[in-house]
Formats: C-alpha cells, sequence, structure tokens
C-alpha cells in the first residue's frame, strides 16, 4: 500500500524475497538427500524424500514462528516478515509432498482406502512409546492448508482482520501437533540423540523468542490511571520522537500516540491489515504507515488515504506543559479529532 494508490503485484522485493525462499528451499533438500544417501546407501529414494520434505517444512515452520517476536525485538528482522506468507504457502507445499509420499509408500498398497489407513493402521493408543502419530500429522496438514488458502488479502478484506488473524492464529495448533507428530513419529524409531536434542532447540527457541517478546512489550502494557473526566496522563512530549510513536495501555488497549509537526495526535496501536503495531512506524508523507506491510492512515482521522477505505479508532489528545494526555474512551474508527498542538517552551529574557 502507498500514500498514492498503485497497484503492488510481483514487484522487485517480492521477486528477491522469493528466489531466496526458492534457494534455501532447493539447496536444503538436494544437500539433505545427498547426505542422508552417502550416509545411509540403502534408503530408498521415497525414504529421503519423505525425510527431507518433512524435515524442511518443520524447518520453515520454526523459521515462520520466530519472525514474529524476532521483529518485535529488533526492527532489522522486518524485511523478513513482509512476505512472510509467502514463506507459510512454501511450508504448507513441503508438509503435502510428505504426506503424499509417506501415504503412498507406507499406506497406498493395501486392501483399505489410504486416506482411512491413515488414521486407523495404528490402534495401540495404550502404548507410549507406539502411541500412533499419523492423526496428529493430518490434523496440522488441515489446518496448515486452511490458513494457505485464506492466505491472500482477497480473504482478509472479505473475512475481516479480527476473523482473519484468529483463523491464522491455528498454526500455534498446528506447531504443537507437529511436534507431538514428530516426537511420537520419528524419535520412537531413532536412537539417535541428535534428533531429540534438534527438536528440543527449535521448541526452546520458539518458546524463548516470544518469552522475551512479551516482557519486551510488557511496559507499555502497565495501566494508568484516568482523573475524573476521564484523561490518562501518558507520558512527556520530550519522550516521543519526531515522526514517531509512544505505545501506552489506555483502558486496555494498546494506544499510538505520535508527535508531528508540532502536533500529537492518537490512535488505536491496530492495524486493520493484519493487526500490525501502528506504534512501531512512522509518519510516512503525513500518514502513520504500519511497519509490517506500509499500510497508512492519516494521524487526525484514523482513515487511509483515498482510494483505501480501512480506518481506526481516534483518541482525543491533549498537551499540558509539556505532558500528553489522551481520553480513555476510543472514538469510532475514521473520528477526525483535532491534533493537539505542542506548547512552545516560554524563553526568559535576560
Amino acid at each position: 500500500m502507498s500514500h498514492a494508490y498503485r497497484a503492488v503485484q510481483w514487484n522487485r522485493q517480492k521477486q528477491i524475497y522469493d528466489a531466496c525462499l526458492a534457494a534455501g528451499v532447493g539447496g536444503y533438500l538436494a544437500l539433505f538427500v545427498g547426505v542422508s544417501a552417502a550416509m545411509n546407501p540403502g534408503a530408498t529414494a521415497e525414504t529421503l524424500f519423505i525425510r527431507g520434505f518433512g524435515t524442511a517444512a518443520l524447518l520453515l515452520l520454526h523459521v515462520i514462528l520466530c519472525i514474529g517476536p524476532l521483529c518485535r525485538i529488533a526492527p532489522v528482522f522486518l524485511p523478513l516478515l513482509y512476505n512472510r506468507r509467502h514463506l507459510g504457502v512454501t511450508m504448507f507445499l513441503l508438509a503435502l509432498a510428505h504426506a503424499a509420499f509417506a501415504t503412498f509408500q507406507f499406506h497406498a498398497l493395501g486392501d483399505v482406502n489410504p486416506f482411512v489407513s491413515v488414521l486407523t493402521a495404528n490402534g495401540r493408543v495404550t502404548s507410549v512409546s507406539q502411541f500412533p502419530f499419523e492423526p496428529f500429522g493430518a490434523a496440522a496438514l488441515g489446518v496448515l492448508f486452511v490458513m494457505a488458502a485464506t492466505s491472500h488479502d482477497f480473504w482478509l478484506a472479505n473475512l475481516t482482520a479480527p476473523v482473519w488473524k484468529t483463523l491464522h492464529m491455528g498454526v500455534y495448533a498446528a506447531y504443537g501437533a507437529l511436534i507431538l507428530h514428530v516426537a511420537l513419529g520419528v524419535l520412537q524409531d531413532e536412537t539417535s540423540p541428535v534428533l531429540a536434542a534438534a527438536l528440543g532447540l527449535g521448541l526452546a527457541a520458539v518458546l524463548g523468542l516470544h518469552a522475551t517478546a512479551a516482557l519486551r512489550e510488557s511496559p507499555a502494557d502497565r495501566e494508568r490511571m484516568a482523573d475524573r473526566e476521564g484523561w490518562v496522563d501518558v507520558c512527556a512530549v520530550a519522550d516521543i520522537p519526531e515522526k514517531r510513536a509512544r505505545i501506552v495501555a489506555v483502558a486496555g488497549e494498546r494506544v499510538a500516540v505520535f508527535r508531528h509537526d508540532g502536533f500529537v495526535s492518537a490512535v488505536s496501536n491496530v492495524c486493520q491489515h493484519q493487526n500490525g503495531p501502528l506504534g512501531e512506524g512512522k509518519i510516512v508523507g503525513g500518514c502513520i504507515t504500519c511497519p509490517w506491510h506500509g499500510y497508512q492512515y492519516d494521524p487526525a482521522t484514523g482513515a487511509s488515504p483515498p482510494p483505501f477505505t480501512e480506518r481506526v479508532p481516534t483518541f482525543r489528545v491533549r498537551v499540558t506543559r509539556g505532558r500528553v494526555s489522551v481520553h480513555r474512551t476510543p472514538n469510532p474508527p475514521g473520528t477526525r479529532v483535532e491534533p493537539a498542538r505542542i506548547e512552545e517552551p516560554h524563553v526568559r529574557r535576560a
């Protein structure tokens, strides 16, 4: 999205992003299959592809889950976030290829429908060491399919951002199911501690980064008391960098308080595209620009510039003796609020 409307298709950034992604996936698969074939000469091609596609999908899922908290910790990772959905679709295709090869090799040559066999072949539910792992993989694949199928902005616009975001939070359920799928499947048949250590390290990385990002953001969620008229003192004007924002918690909601050209404005911190943090962006061309995908909003109205129609709630704001206060009651999305003028400091005459 840009301040002046221009349709964005397969631009240069997306081409570079996807070229790097394709090269990375192709290189990994070639290296994995080559090394595995050298170490296990008796392994069939199907087995090598099953393991290659499966490990590539699981590794890419870890990368996807780590990008979000990394971007909250250090903005340098934001370029990875811009087309993260491309990673998600690629990861699903790798998981689908893994499932297809595994189904063909282990379930397609019997009398039972292969899809039924996947879910019913192993009935040892009372055994910890032989507990059926296939249903967990199938469940994860189903969730990943829904996410990949609805990844385009068409679905985001028609489902609305809150519904779309809730739907795509299912990635954590898919991740949990895949961890169980791998732990109960591969690790039951392997004696090497390397695989168990790698899986544990990946899980620790995902949980650790999310916990670190949450701790880093916790000060912004510290609730401030309002006065009798509903005004909340949030910070000093000097605490807000020019063209940037200070994120504060007002009445249980994160609010982005922007300083721009001698004025202060406040809007909801939640971008209507993918719930991105507007307060971590900056004002470009007079518009608040979301750091995730570039969606823009007028700081006075919370409305996107025409022909776009996204709107976020605005908040009344005032500046008194160098302190910024925000009213705790949000205005309907797109409501114009006059920006508060920053008072010029009085200069004493000699």
